[in-house]
């Protein structure tokens, strides 16, 4: 097994996404490295800060540029970052004159946050396109399930009757909070980095402001008011938002697996991992994997908060954690929503081993607030527990032990307490249409 499962070509799969992997993987911070290198190189030519010809000339001898990953691993040893012999050898690839304006006025950090900064865009545009996905699966649970009555539980233990798409709606509703905060945090994130060696790019005298101006329009970013070297909160409110959406998908995964038990089966994943030795069992793998996916996530952001810690212009230790940490986060956030995708595409609902539960014992508030119109409430519960007592079918018991004039036909019938199961619904998926 490799180091991490999401690096692993056994496991990889089953962790995380290789569309949103790949975008941490060497090659790719490469071309984001090189990316920005070119960028800023025309955004100064384009501005007089280094001459047009030398401008021109590395921007296009960098295009295409092929560098070995392997052939820069000594210089990041020693130099606690990449960029540095990344500089040396895109100087010899551009030759001659425009060599010395390679990576003029900028320090490693501006190269590599803003290359990290034009990965995290790839990134969660993948990200929001596949819980967009997962929305419209639970949106479709919601309504087509709204009428398909269910016992709720609490705490383990039937509660009232509800239904299936209110649950579904449940899942739903903090889907579309992480999609919303994705569109607002996005803004934040994806913001050019360009300080120089101290944060006051003072190599570049009263040039810098321009030049960080211009480097964000040529890259599509934003420019914000200053350098952001120490200044990490948008990469935090990042993490934070990877682990709550995990957190929410981890809450699908957990109901599904609860439900799909062999002694409930209100839920059939549609397919499953079978057992070595064990031929009838269906293991419930992407259900399964959403929890640990939202596990992993969480555990890791605090260890990634950590790293928010930043001392003085400049910090390596705190720098080379979020290295340690982020890049898991997001492929892990990847893997989540791809099993939740798969998950509920497949989701068989057993209606019929549903409706057997919401009723009996989950009539028992139904039951004690009906007979509390005609007698005290505490009569009503004291009544309602010892029909339940009894083992026999509530509604039933409770007519043998009492001649209160109850609608009995409709105290039995789950689908008249289901309050605003129905409301709820049509709430929820009046926020997706309005999108």
């Amino acid at each position: 097994m490799a180091v991490l499962p999401f690096d692993s070509a056994v496991y990889g799969p089953l962790f995380t996404d290789g569309d949103v992997a790949a975008v941490f993987s060497d090659a790719s911070e490469l071309d984001a490295l090189i990316e920005v290198e070119r960028a800023l190189a025309r955004a100064q030519a384009r501005l007089g800060v280094i001459p047009e010809a030398a401008g021109a000339e590395i921007d296009r001898a960098l295009a295409g540029a092929e560098i070995d990953p392997a052939s820069l691993a000594d210089g990041a040893r020693s130099a606690g970052v990449v960029v540095p012999g990344l500089v040396k050898q895109l100087r010899k690839i551009a030759g001659g004159e425009a060599a010395q304006y390679v990576h003029w006025g900028a320090t490693s950090q501006d190269i590599a946050d803003t290359a990290l900064v034009i990965r995290l865009e790839r990134a969660t545009g993948l990200l929001g396109a596949r819980l967009d996905k997962v929305i419209a699966r639970l949106a479709d649970l919601a309504d087509r399930h709204r009428a398909t009555v269910m016992a709720a539980r609490t705490r383990t233990q039937i509660a009232v009757p509800t239904t299936f798409g209110l649950k579904a709606a449940t899942w739903l509703a903090p889907l579309l909070r992480r999609r919303a905060q994705l569109h607002e945090l996005q803004g934040r994130l994806l913001v050019v980095q360009f300080g120089g060696a101290g944060g006051n790019l003072s190599a570049l005298g009263a040039d810098g402001v321009r030049v960080m101006e211009a480097l964000a329009v040529e890259l599509g970013l934003k420019a914000g008011p200053l350098p952001w070297h120490t200044g990490r909160d948008g990469l935090m409110e990042l993490a934070a938002w990877l682990a709550s959406l995990t957190a929410s998908l981890g809450k699908i995964g957990t109901d599904v697996a609860l439900l799909a038990r062999n002694e409930i089966v209100e839920l059939r994943p549609g397919s499953g991992g079978g057992s070595s030795t064990m031929p009838q069992k269906a293991n419930p793998v992407s259900a399964e994997l959403l929890v640990a996916l939202a596990r992993y996530t969480a555990g890791t952001l605090g260890t990634f908060a950590q790293s928010g810690i930043h001392a003085e212009e400049r910090d390596g230790a705190a720098w080379s954690l979020e290295w340690a940490t982020l890049p898991s986060m997001v492929t892990a956030t990847a893997g989540a929503l791809a099993h939740a995708e798969a998950l509920l595409a497949g989701l068989v609902v057993e209606q019929a081993a549903m409706a057997d539960r919401a009723g009996g014992g989950a009539l028992a508030e139904a039951a004690s607030f009906a007979l509390a119109e005609h007698m005290s409430r505490e009569q009503a519960q004291d009544l309602v527990k010892k029909a339940a007592m009894s083992g026999g079918d509530l509604v039933e018991a409770l007519r043998g032990l009492c001649d209160a004039p109850i609608d009995w036909k409709a105290l039995g019938d789950p689908r008249q307490h289901l309050g605003a199961a129905d409301a709820f619904v049509d709430r929820v998926l009046a926020e997706v249409r309005a999108r």
